[in-house]
Parts: C-alpha cells; structure tokens; sequence
C-alpha cells in the first residue's frame, strides 16, 4: 500500500505501477486535477442551491472523491460511495476512517444504484473508467430537481473521430477528426446528455465542459419540466466543415441539412447530433476562480489557468479556427496570434483563446475575416 495526499485528504491505495482497470481498487493520480475542478464546481453549485445537498460517487474505487467532498465541500451532507468492486469498499471504509469521515459504502452495479436512489442525490458524479454511456439513462432517471451532474469520459478516440464506429455506437453521433476534433467530442458527450435527461422531463445548462489529457468533463445543471426539456433541445444540432478550405458553421435541428461550403463550394462534412448551445457558464466559472482562493488544491495553478480560459469561451459558437493550420492551408508564415486577435477585435468581431488548442482561436468572424486578420498580421 501507498499513502497519497490530495486537497485536505490522506488515503492509502494499492501500489499499482500503472493506471488500469484491472488494478486491484482503481485510482488515477493523473486525475487529481479533474477532482480538484470537481471540488470547486461542487462548492459553486452548493452555495447557488443554498441548501445542505446529498452527493454520490457512482465509481467510488478508493472513495477519494466522496472523502473529498465531505472533507472540504461546505454544506455537503451525506456523500454515498459506491463500488461493484468488494476490494474497493474495503478500501473506501479504511480510508474514510483514515480522514474521521463516514461516506455512506455501497456495493452494487452503478446502474442499479442509481436506479434505486431516484430522487436522492443533489450531485451524480459519473467517472467510469471508459464511456459514461451505459450509465446516462439510470442518471438522468435518478437526478432530482435543481441538481448537477459531472460526467467524465475517457473514451476520447471515439469521441474524437480516431474510430467512428464506437462513438455511433454509444452516443448515436458521428464524430469528425478536425483541428477542433475534441471540441466536438465534448459537444456530443454534452447532446447525449441532455438527451438523455430530456426523455425524463429535465433540461439541462452546461455549467463547465473541458477537454484535458486523455478524456472530457462536463458539469450540467438539471431543471425538471416537459418546457426545460424542450428548450434544451432546441440546442442539439450539427456542426458542418470543409476540409478543403476549413470553413466550419453550425446548424440548429435533428435533421442535418446537405450544404456546400459558402467558401470553396465543396460538400460539407458534418458531425452530430451534438450540442450546438453554450458549454461554458461565466457566471458560474468566475464563482469557481472566486471559491479557488478558499480550498487547498494542489493543483490551484493549473485549475486557475484552465478556468480562466474557459470563462472567456462562454457565448462564443462552436468550433474554433487552428491560426496554424489556416496559415499552412494559405502558404504563409503564424503570425502571433495576438495579433490576429487583435486585428479581429478591431474589426468589431468577438475572439478568445481555447483551451482546447493553444493554436485555437474561438469567434463570430467568418472564415474570410480571419484569413483578412491573419494577412493583416504580416504587415
């Protein structure tokens, strides 16, 4: 056994000389930093509900998240911890005594749990080591009103386009292996999920999204009512893009429209249904750079840099325009980005960075505009 320290916690795992689903009790240090994210965006949604709130860990493994959470998460009533894995709920009671915490252990299928706890739980915490996909339906089934959801996703070749079929397969969306690839990724996680919570009445607004290493998180807000529902899905829809030219657009709808590229005129490609509206909240994001100055994060640097990035994506539509890739497709040198931001700005458009690619840059700008901007950067 190893001894590890995170936040304000102290818990013991089996030494496992790599990440696998096969280890003995599953733990991820790499993931530190995504329950570091999660403690802050818990914290947030706690304080914006006012009310003492019920948490669960669907994949408890070592129980790290649960003991966080009621560790360092004000207002966090009772945290249930679940594992199918008999060894992991030993591994869950040592290590809540170990930080004088009492989560409430289980042991049963995550579907089952959640199934059998309708109604309970003010947070779900879905972090399967895989897809979350089996899971989404007993989730948005079990969530109450005025509730949260975190999803994470590791399947990210799917997700992403490396393999088409497995994403057709689990989220019934066809991904598109772009420059903004992951991005899109994060857009069908986001549209499977409000679908899902759309077939119980419930509506969805995405709280957070980010891609980060080698899977995807989201946070969704979840309002019960046939009109939330409807409204939410006014947001699915498919994002179009041209390979020859790389234009990209959006449409809203169920049924994609077959378009030629207002650019280049060569057919578009399209990926989805996914989620075309907001995956960013500012207002929730800046509560989480605001609630960072209070909690003991070991991360706090890195959480800091990727929410502040996030926070200027928010009301910016889909996709992005890889500067890099523009400049190659047009035969010219990068100019520094800022300057093509700079250039766009003061041509009256709205641009940010992204997080999702340090080359990215997010605006309402068409394709014509950022190539003038980028053609502008070299003078």
């Amino acid at each position: 056994m190893i001894t590890v320290n995170e936040g304000s916690v102290k818990i013991q795992v089996p030494d496992f000389s790599r990440v696998s689903s096969k280890a003995p009790v599953f733990y991820n240090p790499d993931m530190e930093f995504n329950r570091d994210v999660s403690v802050l965006a818990l914290q947030v949604f706690q304080r914006m509900v006012d009310r003492a709130i019920k948490v669960a860990d669907t994949f408890a493994g070592s129980g790290i998240r649960a003991i966080r959470y009621l560790k360092e998460v004000d207002g966090v009533a009772e945290a249930w911890a679940n594992d199918i894995n008999p060894l992991a709920v030993e591994c869950i009671e040592r290590n809540s005594r170990m930080n004088s915490v009492s989560p409430l252990v289980s042991r049963e299928d995550a579907g089952v749990f959640l199934r059998s706890n309708q109604g309970v739980f003010d947070f779900i915490d879905v972090d399967p080591f895989g897809t979350p996909a089996p899971f989404m339906d007993s989730a948005a089934a079990a969530i109450r009103n005025r509730s949260m959801i975190g999803v994470t996703a590791t399947d990210t070749s799917g997700l992403c386009g490396t393999y088409v079929k497995p994403c057709l397969r689990k989220y019934s969306s066809r991904p598109l292996k772009t420059e903004y690839c992951h991005e899109i990724g994060v857009r069908i996680l986001a549209g499977f999920t409000a679908m899902n919570l759309a077939r119980y009445r419930k509506g969805s607004e995405f709280l957070l999204s980010h891609s980060t290493k080698h899977y995807m998180r989201l946070y969704v807000m979840v309002r019960r009512g046939a009109r939330r529902a409807d409204e939410s899905l006014k947001n699915i829809g498919f994002i179009l893009h041209c390979f020859s030219c790389l234009f990209h657009g959006h449409v809203n709808g169920f049924t994609p429209i077959n378009m030629k590229c207002p650019s280049c005129g060569r057919e578009l490609d399209v990926a989805g249904p996914l989620w075309v509206g907001d995956i960013q909240d500012a207002g929730f994001i800046g509560s989480m750079i605001e609630e960072a100055e209070n909690k003991k994060l070991n991360q706090k640097e890195k959480v800091l840099r990727l929410l502040q990035t996030c926070i200027r994506e928010a009301g910016m539509p889909p996709g992005f325009y890889d500067v890099h890739e523009l400049c190659s497709s047009m035969g010219v040198s990068a100019p520094p980005i800022d300057s093509v931001m700079d250039h766009l700005r003061g041509d009256g458009f709205r641009v940010s960075r992204t997080h999702f690619k340090p080359t990215g840059i997010k605006t309402d700008a068409d394709l014509g505009a950022v190539k003038d901007a980028i053609k502008g950067s070299l003078i």
